[in-house]
């Protein structure tokens, strides 16, 4: 292990997980994804605007931006038997999956404006902590059917990640829980409007369909 390929690992996530997957999507269907429903190019708003295949497509190309790095590093850089930063310690995949994640809200691609990193910090979880996030999608799912707001479920899975963690994780992946702490506030972050929505009543839910809302629902 190098640092040279470190560098290169962590350059990596992030340029890939700021490939802007659903303004893709938009393009290949004629639109620009940014200027219909939320304004948001992430997989809720192309699933609203653009129907269940292009938003099935958009979370799953997003998902893998997060999962391919940061399983990579923990496969390739990371040894739980050893403490030492230089010898493979937890830092290396935890780095890279923030890149990820990171690349995606703030894409270099888009003027550094991407979407709201749910789809890509699952990924990141799937790849160091899969039974906690399972668990996640569980509540994500639970909470999506009771609400039907995507941002109501995401807000509850960042809550429930990091609680799943201390109860499931194994003694190994701990530190990693101190990744899903930063993201759950990071989610919150990302979702202020949505929570300003909430809060009104104004909300999209998932089936909505269309680029009806005014732009002060897209603020």
């Amino acid at each position: 292990m190098t640092n040279t390929k470190i560098g290169l690992l962590f350059i990596a996530s992030y340029l890939l997980g700021g490939i802007p997957t659903g303004y893709i999507i938009g393009r290949l269907k004629g639109i620009d994804i940014r200027k219909h429903g939320s304004g948001n190019p992430g997989t809720a708003n192309v699933y609203r605007t653009l129907g269940k295949l292009p938003g099935i497509t958009t979370f799953i190309a997003d998902f893998l931006k997060g999962f391919v790095p940061t399983l990579i590093a923990a496969q390739f850089f990371f040894d739980p038997n050893f403490t030492d930063f230089s010898r493979g310690h937890w830092w290396i995949p935890v780095t890279a999956g923030a890149l990820a994640i990171a690349g995606h809200i703030w894409t270099p691609f888009l003027s550094f404006h991407g979407g709201k990193g749910v789809a890509t910090a699952a990924g990141v979880f799937m790849a160091l902590l899969p039974v906690p996030t399972a668990g996640a999608f569980v509540v994500f799912g639970a909470a999506v059917a009771v609400t039907s707001h995507i941002s109501v479920g995401s807000m509850a899975a960042s809550v429930a990640l990091p609680i799943l963690c201390l109860v499931l994780a194994k003694d190994y992946q701990r530190p990693f829980t101190l990744l899903a702490l930063a993201v759950c506030a990071l989610i919150f972050y990302t979702h202020i409007a949505n929570i300003r929505r909430i809060l009104k009543g104004a909300e999209l839910s998932f089936k909505h369909k269309g680029a009806g809302e005014t732009e002060g629902e897209k603020k």
